[in-house]
């Protein structure tokens, strides 16, 4: 088993050496993911709880969101047989994360985007284009997105993913403010509201809202 660096995923923008995504291609040989522990007693039950991140959520068939996975979280992942996870956060992933994705045969694309709060955001158009590439491409699903909390970078993501779909946007606003609730922010709504999605709808769109 090897994890590897998959250079046909590093974009880079001209006239700056910026990485724009990161991706780790887990090659897992023979590994076989064994069922869920069974309980031997009523004393174990705690133990054997399925525990999904913070914030999770279906997002459509195959596409799933939420806040920063952590070890307790790993169970209830393994349950939903991911094939990626798109990191939205420039931080280095964490090494236990890491060995849960080497272990599961999950592919990690990682694209760096600050967490500014109001009134200094700068969420990066490309950034995002890029990140709905690999959400569009059926062949990473299952795919979890997340960021820190799954509300800000997770939500503005999602949302541009809705317009693809064609929903209006006050239903889109609706589920953004849903997930942030108190930490709703205008310049999100904004961009999603400014987002061009031309250039993507020549791509297959495989989900269960993209024939209404």
């Amino acid at each position: 088993m090897k994890v590897e660096l998959n250079p046909n995923h590093h974009h880079q923008d001209q006239g700056t050496k910026t990485e724009m995504c990161r991706t780790i291609e887990v090659v897992a040989g023979g590994v076989v993911l064994s069922p869920a522990k069974q309980v031997s007693g009523a004393e174990d039950c705690a133990d054997d709880l399925f525990i999904p991140p913070l914030n999770f959520s279906m997002v459509d068939n195959g596409i799933f969101r939420s806040g920063f996975p952590e070890s307790a979280n790993f169970s209830f992942l393994q349950t939903l047989g991911l094939r990626s996870i798109i990191c939205l956060c420039p931080e280095p992933y964490p090494e236990a994360n890491v060995e849960f994705l080497k272990s599961n045969g999950i592919k990690l694309f990682q694209f760096g985007i600050e967490g500014y709060k109001e009134p200094f955001v700068n969420i990066p158009e490309d950034t995002i284009r890029e990140a709905l590439k690999v959400v569009l491409d059926v062949r990473n699903h299952p795919v979890l997105i997340h960021c820190k909390r799954g509300k800000h970078r997770t939500g503005c993501l999602v949302g541009c993913l809705r317009k693809l779909q064609r929903w209006c946007l006050t239903s889109v606003f609706d589920e953004y403010q849903r997930f942030a609730a108190a930490k709703a922010r205008v310049a999100d709504q904004r961009f999603m509201e400014m987002f061009d999605v031309s250039s993507l709808k020549h791509l297959p769109m495989p989900f269960s809202c993209s024939k209404r």
